[in-house]
């Protein structure tokens, strides 16, 4: 999340920001509420000055609404949020504001805590990069993150294994390691010519299993910028984040059948999954889009998600079109992994 202007009075006030990822927008999602007053670009139809077309023309203008429902379509891409036009233009009704990533708005509101909370959460996982690409070649290696404007280098390490500076392979290996943990990323690209990327990859498993489920190996000419941007030309981060969450997911959703078929530490269907969030047991809940779309008209299952978000669980949600959230979406779309067990 980027936040361009802050205008707060004993948390009364308005905050405008740019959502980055669909993390952003799900966080919007339980910050906006009804009654805020919320601005955006949004386009309106114009009649047009030429009568004899009769057609209308769209013209851009920033709109203000008072909220009265807001939706997340996380496989659209968007927040829908729909209310009574209030400014920006002199007609009456109703409008909503399609939200997407890099779209900017303004929200004047009464300000919880928990919402300035969720803010500054927001913000602080925008620093951190969501792909790392890691070119790297004997004795070298340089690391850029993918944002959304192109490429930001991180950091640059130069490694000498000659033997009057008494350095070692292993030691550049460890020397990039303790450098990654600090950066902190989702996803990591190694990249580079030669076997130095798959060698690092394999030290990697060895010293920290969980960042290298993360990793995958990419073959390119040169390090560095160059290196760069043959990973964007071959369009590998698009391939790489959807392959490693659909793992992630499938993962999670093997934990879940584990679970059932030894009867423990799971939750599956609605009722199961509602007790096992009265007991604060959810680890993780899984919910399939379809079954999300379809109750979400017939009880507040956003609220319940966000409940189970304040109790330290997390959640996924789950596309039905592959096969782990399929399979969640035949064992009743809503399923829990548990902390502990409930009799």
């Amino acid at each position: 999340m980027q936040i361009l202007e802050e205008d707060l009075r004993d948390h009364e006030g308005e905050i405008k920001l740019i959502p980055e990822n669909l993390d952003d927008l799900w966080h919007l999602k339980f910050i906006i509420e009804k009654g805020d007053i919320v601005y955006s670009l949004t386009k309106r139809a114009s009649h047009s000055n030429d009568k004899l077309r009769g057609d209308k023309e769209l013209i851009t203008v920033r709109i203000g609404i008072e909220v009265e429902k807001v939706e997340f379509h996380k496989f659209a891409n968007r927040l829908r949020i729909t209310g009574k036009i209030v400014s920006g233009v002199e007609e009456a009704g109703f409008h909503t504001l399609n939200i997407m990533v890099g779209r900017e708005l303004s929200i004047s509101k009464k300000w919880k805590e928990e919402q300035l909370r969720r803010l500054k959460k927001a913000l602080e996982n925008s620093k951190r990069p969501e792909v790392l690409i890691l070119t790297i070649e004997e004795g070298e290696a340089v690391a850029g993150a993918l944002r959304d404007w192109g490429i930001e280098e991180v950091f640059e390490k130069r490694f000498s294994y000659a033997k009057n500076y008494g350095g070692t392979r292993n030691e550049f290996f460890g020397e990039l390691f303790e450098t990654l943990k600090n950066v902190g990323f989702r996803y990591l690209v190694l990249a580079g010519p030669g076997f130095t990327k798959k060698d690092f990859y394999d030290y990697l498993r060895q010293k920290d299993a969980e960042i290298a489920k993360k990793a995958v190996i990419v073959d390119t000419s040169a390090i560095g910028r160059r290196g760069f941007l043959e990973v964007l030309k071959r369009r590998t981060i698009d391939r790489i984040v959807g392959e490693i969450r659909l793992a992630e997911e499938a993962e999670l959703v093997d934990r879940l059948l584990e679970g059932i078929a030894k009867n423990e530490k799971v939750a599956y269907g609605l009722e199961d999954v509602k007790n096992a969030k009265d007991y604060g047991a959810i680890e993780i809940l899984l919910v399939s889009d379809d079954f999300l779309l379809r109750e979400r008209e017939k009880w507040a299952i956003d609220g319940f998600m966000e409940e189970v978000e304040k109790a330290g669980g997390k959640v996924l949600i789950l596309s039905s079109e592959f096969e782990p959230g399929e399979i969640v979406s035949k064992l009743g779309g809503i399923c829990a992994i548990l902390r502990f067990e409930i009799k």
